[in-house]
């Protein structure tokens, strides 16, 4: 399992995971559980739903030449 979520992506999915959570929480219902979805793909840093698209939000990596 090879990251494929970046800086930025984890943070939007935590804001989003967060709020849906909480959401959740102040309308009583069961669809807060939600959030956990995104929020556990960013503190894993792995979306399975990249993978058939091979898509990764994590940018170039660059080598400095010596």
């Amino acid at each position: 399992m090879q990251c494929n979520v970046g800086r930025c992506d984890k943070r939007i999915r935590i804001a989003l995971g967060s709020v849906l959570i909480v959401l959740g929480f102040v309308f009583r219902s069961w669809w807060g559980l939600l959030g956990l979805l995104p929020l556990v793909t960013a503190l894993v840093g792995w979306c399975p739903a990249y993978v058939p698209f091979k898509l990764s939000t994590l940018g170039v990596k660059t080598k400095i030449p010596k």
